[in-house]
C-alpha cells in the first residue's frame, strides 16, 4: 500500500522519498547483502554486482573488445571500482526502468565517467541520452543488444536481451523488475494484461537457455510463494533448496535461465491447469491477476 502511494506521488518527490527510504535502510548494513560473482561465458562476462538492500547491478563485458555496459548503476563508485578492476570500457548504461533503485545512479556516475550513452524506455529516467522502444537494436562491442518493451511494473520497464553474433553462443536477459527468479515486479503501473503480455508472449519466447539475470535478490520469498500455489511441484522444491544453501553462503542467486522459470515461477505457469486451478479461472489473463494479488497479500 506504501509503496503505490509513493508511485502516485509527482515524480520528483516520489524519487527523493524513495532514495531517503533506501538510504535509511542500508545505513546500519554492515557489508553487502551478497558476493560479488564474475561468471565467464564464451563471448561475454558478467560481473553481479549487489547494491542497496537486495537490488543488483551487472557489468556486461564483450570479450572481443573489452568494452562495457552497467545494468541499473545505482551505486556508481561500486560500478567504477568494478571497471577499474576489469580493466574494461564503459561506454553504455542500460536502465531497465525510472524508478530510484535502478536509475537513480545515472547522473552520477555520468558525471564521473563522462560520455557514457544511456539507455532506457521512459523520460524519467535521470540522464537519458537514448530513449529505446521494442525491438530497438544496438551493440556493446560485438555483443547484440535487443530492447524489449515490458510496461506493467512501470509504463516505461525494458528488458535487455544480450546475444553475441557466432550461433550457439550464450544469451542472456537482464529482466529489472518485470521477470524475478520465481516472480514478477508489482503492476504498479500496468495490467495483467501486460505482465501476459511481457511474461509469456515476449520472455517466454526467449531461448530456453537463456541466463535471467534480474533486479533483486527476492528468490526465497517468491519461491516460498510458489510452493503456496503449487505444493506438489518438485521443480520449485528443488529450487528452494538449492536457493536456501547459496543464501546461506552469502552468494546470490541468480541467473535463473527461461527453461528454469517456466517449470517453477508461477507467474510464467499461468496456462497451466495447476495455476488455472489455484486462481479458480480457465482465463491465463485472469489467472495472472489473482495470482499477483494473492502475493501482494502474502506473508512467508
Amino acid at each position: 500500500m506504501l509503496a503505490r502511494i509513493v508511485n502516485s506521488l509527482p515524480f520528483g518527490l516520489s524519487q527523493q522519498i524513495t532514495k531517503l527510504y533506501f538510504q535509511a535502510l542500508v545505513r546500519n548494513q554492515r557489508e553487502a547483502h551478497s558476493a560479488i560473482e564474475h561468471l565467464q561465458y564464451r563471448t561475454m562476462d558478467v560481473k553481479i554486482l549487489p547494491a542497496l538492500q537486495d537490488n543488483y547491478m551487472y557489468l556486461i563485458v564483450d570479450k572481443a573488445t573489452k568494452e562495457a555496459a552497467i545494468v541499473d548503476p545505482v551505486d556508481p563508485n561500486s560500478v567504477l571500482q568494478a571497471v577499474q578492476e576489469q580493466g574494461v570500457n564503459l561506454t553504455t548504461v542500460l536502465t531497465t526502468h525510472h524508478h530510484w533503485d535502478h536509475a537513480g545512479g545515472n547522473a552520477d556516475l555520468v558525471k564521473q565517467h563522462p560520455g557514457l550513452q544511456v539507455y532506457g524506455g521512459d523520460d524519467r529516467i535521470g540522464a537519458l541520452t537514448n530513449k529505446v522502444q521494442h525491438n530497438t537494436q544496438f551493440n556493446i562491442g560485438h555483443l547484440n543488444v535487443q530492447c524489449l518493451f515490458t510496461p506493467c511494473h512501470t509504463t516505461g520497464h525494458i528488458c535487455y536481451f544480450v546475444s553475441a553474433p557466432e550461433e550457439g553462443n550464450e544469451t542472456a536477459v537482464f529482466t529489472g523488475d518485470t521477470l524475478f527468479l520465481g516472480g514478477c515486479g508489482r503492476f504498479f503501473e500496468g495490467t495483467a494484461d501486460q505482465m501476459y503480455q511481457a511474461l509469456i508472449n515476449i520472455l517466454s519466447g526467449l531461448p530456453e537457455q537463456t541466463k535471467v539475470f534480474c533486479g533483486h535478490e527476492y528468490t526465497l520469498q517468491n519461491l516460498k510463494f510458489a510452493s503456496y500455489v503449487e505444493p506438489t511441484n518438485e521443480e520449485i522444491k528443488k529450487k528452494m533448496e538449492w536457493s536456501q544453501n547459496m543464501r546461506q553462503k552469502g552468494k546470490p542467486t541468480v541467473p535463473s535461465t527461461i527453461a528454469e522459470e517456466k517449470s517453477y515461477n508461477p507467474f510464467m505457469r499461468v496456462t497451466q491447469p495447476s495455476i488455472m486451478k489455484f486462481a479458480k479461472s480457465n482465463d491465463a489473463v485472469e489467472t495472472m491477476k489473482v495470482i499477483r494479488q494473492h502475493k501482494d497479500n502474502f506473508k512467508a
